[in-house]
């Protein structure tokens, strides 16, 4: 799409669609001058013309099961309502039985990819997270372990002793293939400092991605916004993370998450709205020059965004879950889980091409 096709109605926006037809890099200020601005339409258009180059008409999405082997966590993050201390009720830690029943009742043989995530759980030894990956491996062995965010392998490496590297070696020799993008929520420390002082830092977060990519894992990185973030922080958040992927290469995708209410009964005032959704993902996917994909939440967007965000520069809707607790257990009002066919829905009517991918987005197949 040439820009001459649309009109820009922001004319401070004027001077970014030339560097995007150009394919120049754009920098903090223009991130901040597409925050501030209202012209949504021409902002998506603009994501959409990466994308196109980027993709095509190409959506991807991956039959997967969400795993959180235990919700008791050291940390208080404020924007959590999943974590539990270990005598509150609804605490819970999966031993190896339970972990294996979980699995086995909702297991399909479509799926290709568990996502482990849970709490930084203190009471149990490094070892209980690398048994829950090699117990996994073993019972099923063809399905790739994408697993723990950045944040859990900080906090492995300090009830471990063990380096950065020692903790994911460990862990890839008991079946690790991938990283999730979680533990990011916002690279600033201001942010950190206020939201999430238990959990790693800016430069601890990015250290474990750059570790794993120098280990030859490739990883995923999200966002988190929508709280006490200032527009800025989040196209620094973005710049950090595209700095990081100048060097290693190494990011698959990258997923802004929506904050969740506490509650679900939260009014629409206390949730993001759906322009800033629309225009956080277009943003992600103008300043991620070097990003190959951009994820579409629908768990925390809902199905409707989700589809309307395939125009506006996204490439990817995540996938089946099967089940999904970490948003619903904050306020998150959308499905636990869509089936390969709901997806496909999705992707179609958007007038695109629906993939079923891997964990590393080879095309498994064509619907």
């Amino acid at each position: 799409m040439a820009l001459e096709t649309f009109a820009i109605q922001d004319k401070s926006l004027a001077a970014i669609a030339e560097k995007v037809e150009h394919g120049e890099r754009l920098t903090l200020e223009d991130g901040v001058t597409l925050f501030n601005s209202h012209d949504l339409l021409t902002i998506g258009q603009l994501a959409n013309i990466v994308n196109q180059r980027k993709n095509g008409n190409n959506v991807y999405f991956v039959q997967n099961m969400y795993i959180n082997p235990t919700n008791v966590c050291e940390a208080h993050c404020k924007f959590c309502g999943f974590r539990r201390d270990k005598d509150e009720d609804g605490a819970y830690t999966m031993n190896t039985e339970e972990l294996l029943h979980y699995v086995e009742t909702r297991f399909h043989p479509g799926i290709r990819e568990f996502h482990i995530v849970g709490g930084h759980n203190q009471h149990m030894p490094f070892e209980y997270y690398v048994d829950t990956l090699r117990t996994l491996k073993k019972a099923y062995p063809d399905v790739t372990i994408k697993s723990y965010t950045g944040a859990e392998i900080e906090f492995f490496s300090r009830i471990s002793g063990l380096s950065i590297e020692g903790v994911l070696k460990e862990l890839m020799n008991a079946g690790l293939e991938s990283l999730t993008g979680g533990g990011a929520e916002i690279l600033t420390e201001r942010y950190r400092m206020k939201m999430s002082p238990e959990k790693a830092s800016t430069d601890m977060y990015l250290q474990v991605h750059r570790t794993a990519h120098q280990l030859g894992l490739k990883t995923h990185s999200t966002m988190l916004y929508g709280s006490i973030e200032t527009l800025e922080e989040r196209v620094i958040h973005m710049m950090r993370l595209r700095e990081l992927q100048d060097e290693t290469n190494g990011f698959l995708v990258f997923i802004p998450l929506a904050v969740q209410p506490i509650k679900a009964s939260a009014g629409i005032k206390r949730r993001n709205s759906a322009i800033d959704d629309l225009k956080t993902m277009a943003i992600s996917r103008l300043m991620l020059d070097n990003f190959p994909h951009i994820k579409a939440y629908f768990i925390n967007i809902g199905t409707q965004l989700t589809q309307l965000s395939l125009t506006m520069g996204m490439s990817d809707v995540h996938g089946t879950l099967i089940e999904e607790r970490i948003s619903h257990a904050a306020g998150a009002l959308t499905q636990q889980a869509l089936t390969v066919d709901e997806l496909v829905w999705l992707i179609k009517g958007a007038g695109k091409r629906a993939l079923e991918r891997d964990t590393f987005y080879n095309v498994v197949k064509e619907h």
